[in-house]
């Protein structure tokens, strides 16, 4: 769908690699099985990162087969945030170490963490390598489905995994950030032999994987999501646990929606952020009166951060259209060009869009006033924890 002219602006250069296979999970009953077998399956090396490690059932598998992969000689690296898994205990972590896991933690807990916005720079990544051979790139957690809030159906969610010459990208960021943290951290880097990316000759999807950190790669995410809304022509589907979109990408929505783009956002019904989610309803009058169809998600919890446009361009990964993932985390999807993956997303999206009828635009245009002044005060808020964080000017 997107014209080469446009990935080179939007990537720098770098195109989206053809040959891939690339395969989507939702949520933890499809990604953990895989990820497991894929952990058992490591011979040489194995690459983790994520926000959130949690001690649960589902990820009690994933630790145990870390420990087993260590065993049996593979080199075993688990990247986790120093606040999203700031929960995990001290027996778990002792159990990986012991094993000869090397854990890393990205930005360690401090004393006043709330205070200092600077906390806000985070490792929201979830990606896994194996062997250089197969990856996972997504939003799903190292969580159980039904943790922390016990909802009678399991958190939607989605991930993909990769088979194909994308992996040589994407198993080199995930080393170099490991080695980066490591260094900061005045770690000791062990010279580990080079392990070469492999991959199966019969993909064939388009794909790019695209990152978002504090250096050469500060706007890459939102600027392929703003390339995509402008081209739209048919339809966009976006489907994101936190809305906050910047005014750039506010006026896209709506001169799409004028050019008869049908546009279906799902959000947050049920929330473990009241705060951000008043802040993203101080923007659901002026779309909804530009014609954006907006679905709040009651079935279970939100956490997907995925994207449809015109039935053949798709992005699946671990950033939110907010401010801090769009100017302070790091952050990792996948964007495929694509039509049978993006129909595939589409058809599973639309279970999610039955079960949230959309809002009424002419009730909300009747919310009363003081509502209405508080979401744009927690919107502001939001908008201001973006600039002390340091993720500059959000537009």
């Amino acid at each position: 769908m997107i014209r080469r002219g446009v990935w080179r602006r939007v990537f720098r250069g770098a195109a989206p690699l053809p040959g891939n296979r690339i395969r989507l999970l939702r949520s933890g009953a499809e990604f953990f099985p895989a990820l497991i077998a894929a952990l058992d399956a490591a011979r040489v090396e194995i690459h983790i990162e994520t926000y959130i490690f949690h001690a649960d059932a589902s990820t009690l598998a994933v630790r145990e087969a870390l420990v087993r992969a260590a065993r049996r000689g593979v080199r075993v690296r688990v990247l986790i945030d120093g606040i999203g898994s700031r929960d995990l205990p001290a027996d778990w972590l002792a159990v990986l170490r012991g094993a000869g896991v090397a854990v890393l933690v990205y930005r360690p807990l401090v004393t006043g963490w709330r205070a200092n916005p600077r906390s806000l720079r985070r490792l929201h990544r979830k990606i896994a390598v194996v062997d250089a051979c197969v990856a996972f790139v997504g939003g799903i957690n190292l969580i159980d489905d039904f943790e922390p809030v016990r909802l009678p159906a399991p958190r939607l969610d989605f991930s993909v995994e990769v088979r194909g010459p994308l992996l040589a990208r994407i198993h080199a960021n995930v080393r170099r950030l490991w080695r980066l943290v490591a260094l900061t951290q005045l770690k000791t880097l062990r010279r580990d032999p080079a392990v070469e990316p492999t991959w199966p000759t019969d993909g064939r999807i388009r794909a790019a994987f695209v990152v978002r950190d504090n250096f050469a790669h500060r706007r890459d995410i939102e600027h392929i999501y703003l390339a995509a809304l402008a081209l739209a022509r048919e339809e966009i589907w976006l489907a994101n646990a936190y809305f906050l979109p910047g005014r750039r990408f506010r006026r896209l929505l709506r001169e799409a929606a004028a050019r008869g783009v049908k546009i279906r956002l799902l959000v947050q019904g049920h929330t473990d952020h009241p705060f951000f989610q008043s802040a993203a309803r101080a923007l659901y009058r002026d779309l909804l009166a530009a014609g954006v169809a907006i679905h709040e998600y009651h079935a279970s919890e939100l956490h997907a951060k995925v994207a449809v446009v015109d039935g053949c361009w798709a992005t699946v990964g671990s950033s939110n259209i907010d401010p801090l993932s769009l100017l302070t985390a790091r952050e990792a999807n996948v964007v495929v060009d694509d039509q049978p993956f993006a129909q595939e997303l589409r058809r599973r999206l639309a279970a999610a869009f039955d079960a949230a009828p959309a809002l009424d635009a002419a009730a909300w245009q009747r919310r009363p006033r003081l509502s209405r002044m508080l979401s744009w005060l927690a919107y502001g808020a939001v908008r201001a924890m973006a600039g002390l964080a340091g993720g500059g000017r959000w537009t």
